[in-house]
């Protein structure tokens, strides 16, 4: 039996590193999740490399979704938890169901019938068109079941089981380890498949996820129960979810868009410095994920303070998570400096991207220690149920800081100024940040 952790008695710091580390191994495996997808299809080509670089927003989207929909029904659900309201608790979890399928339909039903011109508006070129199509029109029929399965996992923290939630993504992560060889260069009885096979990898392991996430809320040691009756939609509970969701999906939209762009500028520079780009920022999420899992972890802790009124152990909590985050993003940023080109050389063999992309990582890395307090910041805002606020934050760094940066420093520093534009942006923003996360602690 899964024991559950008290987030209103347990001491911060351990109960912190109980809540986090779960979190942590569950972030990190949904980065490795999409950095297996591209260690391999380097291997294939530079074109399927680039196609995956393309495709990779409109998944972030859907993860947007996902991940915006779980944070808000999680938060929602801590504070109903810290109340003593289990009952809504309950009823918020059967919305999932709902949700999940809604969104789901949406992401297939657009992409089979605007599938080629997402992909033109997101940068792909004649070059790499055929191998884009190839995976996303594959890749979607798995939107409803990741969907699920990143909705779920923030109910379970929620409840304080964060071991659950990372052992879904544990379960997506093995399988897509295990399937993504055997189907892209057809190894044994498997045929080659080449970018299908990546695609199709996805599907089967976002299926695998959806049956554990499911598993996982019908056991008997649950706080939630799956009752028929709370997955009919229920206008009151939706809209409690994107109160503090809504914000969360925008944010991540942005970011996607973000990507977007990045890719359009870098189409300038070649289909080899969009695949540079691929590889700098899966190696560049290994390390955000982690601090991802951090404020995964402690936004439960923060939304059943706030429910409880426990403020001084709400504050406590905050500080505790940002030590360690900032401890972590110091230490891997000495180690990409150091070994971004070993680290790099893993992917390809090609010399001109390993060039461009071995520079994009040392200088994306210097970002990581500005980007660890934003991260904590937003998660506590979002736990306070502050959604609104955490979204016009990232909304100021990315669309009004870092999309005017990318697109002007490039005039001046070539491809250069791409990749100066992350570190320089998050440097502005995190003044902004503390600043207003500073006045709402201050204010409990």
């Amino acid at each position: 039996m899964i024991k559950r952790l008290d987030l209103g008695k347990e001491d911060i710091f351990p109960l912190i590193l109980k809540m986090s580390w779960p979190s942590i191994i569950a972030m990190t495996a949904m980065s490795l999740y999409n950095f297996i997808d591209t260690f391999w299809l380097a291997r294939l080509s530079s074109q399927a490399l680039a196609a995956l670089t393309i495709c990779f927003p409109i998944q972030l989207i859907a993860s947007a979704v996902g991940v915006g929909t779980g944070i808000g029904a999680g938060s929602f659900c801590a504070r109903m938890f810290g109340a003593g309201n289990n009952l809504r608790a309950k009823q918020t979890a059967g919305q999932i169901f709902f949700l999940s399928f809604f969104f789901g339909m949406v992401m297939i039903i657009s992409v089979l019938l605007f599938g080629d011109s997402i992909l033109v508006l997101f940068g792909a070129s004649k070059e790499i068109m055929p191998l884009c199509h190839d995976y996303l029109y594959i890749m979607v029929f798995s939107a409803p079941f990741g969907l699920f399965a990143l909705m779920a996992n923030n109910l379970l923290r929620a409840e304080g089981r964060p071991l659950l939630s990372m052992y879904i993504f544990l379960i997506t992560f093995i399988a897509s380890v295990i399937l993504d060889p055997l189907l892209i260069f057809g190894i044994g009885p498997f045929p080659r498949m080449g970018i299908k096979g990546a695609a199709f990898a996805a599907l089967i392991a976002n299926l695998f996820s959806f049956i554990s996430a499911l598993f996982f809320l019908k056991l008997k040691s649950s706080k939630y129960e799956l009752n028929l009756k709370y997955t009919i939609p229920d206008i009151r509970i939706i809209k409690s979810i994107y109160s503090t969701g809504v914000p969360s999906i925008v944010i991540n939209v942005i970011g996607s868009l973000v990507l977007v762009i990045y890719n359009h500028v870098l189409a300038d520079f070649g289909f080899q410095a969009i695949g540079a780009f691929g590889i700098c920022f899966r190696i560049m999420s290994m390390g955000t994920m982690v601090v991802f899992g951090i404020g995964a972890g402690l936004m439960p802790i923060v939304g059943f303070s706030e429910g409880a009124k426990l403020y001084q152990r709400l504050r406590e909590s905050v500080y505790a998570a940002l030590k360690v985050s900032l401890l972590f993003t110091a230490a891997a940023f000495v180690f990409l400096e150091i070994f971004a080109a070993p680290i790099v050389g893993l992917f390809s063999k090609d010399t001109s991207l390993l060039v461009i992309a071995t520079t994009a990582l040392r200088i994306h890395s210097s970002a990581l220690v500005l980007i660890a307090p934003i991260i904590i910041f937003v998660y506590t805002l979002m736990g306070l149920g502050k959604g609104t606020l955490a979204m016009f934050l990232l909304f100021f760094r990315d669309s009004i800081i870092f999309i005017p940066l990318l697109i002007i420093l490039p005039s001046f520093w070539g491809i250069t100024g791409a990749w100066v534009a992350l570190p320089l942006t998050n440097f502005i923003a995190l003044f902004v940040v503390i600043f207003w996360t500073r006045k709402e602690l201050h204010g409990k």
